[in-house]
């Protein structure tokens, strides 16, 4: 099961226009801007997070895209997979949470779709949790002893070019971790892990060409 055009398209405007009047300023690191917003119904904030990347859009999607290669610089990847490759990806994450924590794990889709609007070159990226319908098309992805399911989980990510030779990116996001996990804690994650992340792949994407001469 597909995103629809809508999906992207929408993700694709918040680069230059972010609806961000139901969010609050959060925090500010280095270039990226993080915003948030409270959900009632799980006690829990989405995000939106605004930033610049001092690679060109193209590495960027591919990078973002790459699992294997993600497992080279991401430490905090236990197991990365694709379930069912195609125009959507099927994919399964665990993730190795802080100690003492349980790890998480994700069963989750994911697309991509490549704009081009006055000849600039964009990309965006859309995942969330599995539905029912496509469990029913994967069969079933066991639990594993230990290890939280997340089974509320969404991210848009827009990239496109800042007109300096690097990326200008929009990412929306949201997920529930479950379990007792302190307020601070997962504020603390937002405010550093965000940030930290978008470092951490521009890194990537400047090792990228190497990586894949190596292979």
């Amino acid at each position: 099961m597909g995103f629809s055009v809508e999906e992207f398209t929408s993700t694709l405007k918040e680069i230059d226009s972010p609806l961000l009047h139901e969010y609050e300023f959060f925090v500010q690191s280095h270039n990226v801007k993080v915003y948030r917003k409270y959900s009632n119904e799980s006690g829990l904030y989405q995000y939106k997070v605004i930033g610049e990347i001092e690679v060109e859009p193209e590495t960027c999607a591919e990078v973002y895209m790459d699992l294997e290669y993600r497992k080279t610089w991401d430490k905090y990847v236990s197991e990365l997979k694709h379930l069912s490759n195609g125009e959507t990806e099927y994919i399964y994450w665990d993730v190795a949470y802080p100690w003492p924590m349980s790890h998480r794990d994700y069963v989750y889709r994911r697309q991509k779709m490549q704009f081009n609007e006055n000849g600039t070159p964009s990309w965006v990226i859309l995942g969330c949790s599995t539905t029912e319908d496509d469990m029913k098309a994967l069969g079933e992805i066991p639990e594993k002893s230990g290890v939280i399911r997340v089974d509320d989980f969404i991210q848009g990510l827009a990239l496109t070019s800042n007109g300096k030779g690097g990326t200008k990116a929009f990412m929306h996001y949201y997920d529930n971790p479950k379990g007792n996990i302190p307020t601070m804690l997962i504020n603390w994650a937002a405010s550093t892990g965000v940030p930290d992340f978008l470092s951490k792949m521009e890194a990537a994407c400047k090792g990228y060409k190497d990586y894949k001469a190596s292979l």
